[in-house]
């Protein structure tokens, strides 16, 4: 089968490899039919990713069919059609049972998939802790629809969860990528008082402004004033900073208001830093840390009930074979670009 290879720092590749078979009676096969490109995979080609293991396939975006089961697995069965879990997860460990799967314990455990074992971006992909790491698709929901459960969807739905919104709060969310706008469709859900979106590229501010017209919207050099303008009490209630550019981090903070919650959903390339001294006495409360993937069956509900549709955020659409055309595409950014989807022909 095809499936497309970390070789080396800055270069990945399309190869053969023999299909997958069961190694653990937790182990589920999945022959992928629709995959995404992440940020993170560009992170691992660019080896800013010192876990990632070369030769590994890449790609832990995807949806698929259950094509075999080992012994242990429960809650799914040969021909169902699945989400994969960007994270693996035991179920059983003190983080586990508190709903912090993204540090599961397990030797298995966290990013697995496209990182230390080979991931999606292929024809069929071995998926461990399948009971945990496996929702069955609704009945009436598209592969498209289903396509961003697994990660950046839940990444988007647990960043408005934690940052704990309330129908009065001035909400601000830094970055309007693809992790951008799956938080403003959570946070949506909500319905807080306003919301507000900062992004530096005028594609993607166009992009917000057709697909979500309630949103007000802002750039970086006119975001302290403009939250200012837009909030009840000098800030904003609640802030998601999720572009992770340079000086993202600081103003988050800044526009938020005392006693606000900031919660850190981006990456960083350098570390941030904490000027206590200016900080002092805005009493802020900063959440930090990785996707915990653990509400993707509430998600693909409330996807089945028509409050999330992500669907317009998958701009491009490629067969494997020309993976890397669509890898250019999307790092990039040419085109408009968001989300890419892979299909198998």
């Amino acid at each position: 089968m095809k499936a497309y290879t970390y070789i080396e720092k800055g270069k990945f590749a399309l190869t053969d490899k023999p299909r997958p078979t069961i190694q653990e009676p937790t182990d589920a096969i999945v022959r992928v039919t629709l995959g995404s490109i992440c940020s993170s995979d560009l992170h691992i080609k660019h080896g800013s990713v010192p876990r990632a293991v070369p030769g590994i396939t890449v790609g832990h975006e995807m949806v698929g069919v259950v094509e075999e089961t080992g012994a242990d697995v429960r809650g799914v069965k040969v021909g169902d059609r699945v989400t994969v879990n960007v994270e693996t997860f035991c179920g059983e460990c003190f983080f586990c049972k508190h709903g912090y799967v993204n540090n599961c314990t397990s030797p298995h455990g966290g990013w697995a998939l496209g990182c230390r074992i080979d991931g999606g971006q292929t024809e069929y992909v071995r998926v461990p802790l399948a009971t945990q790491g496996l929702n069955r698709i609704p009945d009436g929901v598209t592969d498209e629809q289903a396509l961003l459960v697994g990660d950046v969807l839940a990444t988007g739905f647990w960043a408005a969860r934690i940052s704990e919104i309330t129908e009065e709060d001035t909400v601000l969310i830094i970055g309007a990528g693809p992790t951008g706008l799956c938080a403003l469709l959570c946070v949506m859900l909500h319905r807080p008082r306003r919301i507000i979106v900062c992004e530096a590229s005028a594609a993607r501010r166009d992009f917000v402004r057709l697909h979500y017209p309630d949103v007000l919207l802002t750039t970086p050099e006119e975001c302290e004033a403009m939250v200012k303008v837009h909030s009840d009490h000098g800030g904003a209630d609640r802030v998601l900073e999720v572009a992770g550019a340079k000086d993202s981090f600081r103003l988050a903070w800044r526009c938020a208001r005392p006693n606000a919650i900031v919660t850190i959903v981006a990456l960083y390339d350098e570390p941030q830093v904490l000027p206590l001294p200016e900080m002092y006495g805005k009493n802020l409360t900063f959440k930090t840390g990785g996707v915990d993937g653990c509400d993707c069956e509430e998600t693909l509900r409330l996807i089945a009930q028509g409050k999330i549709d992500t669907t317009p955020l998958i701009t491009h659409r490629f067969p494997l074979a020309k993976i890397e055309e669509a890898y250019r595409l999307f790092e990039n950014r040419e085109d408009g670009v968001i989300k890419v989807a892979i299909y198998n022909e």
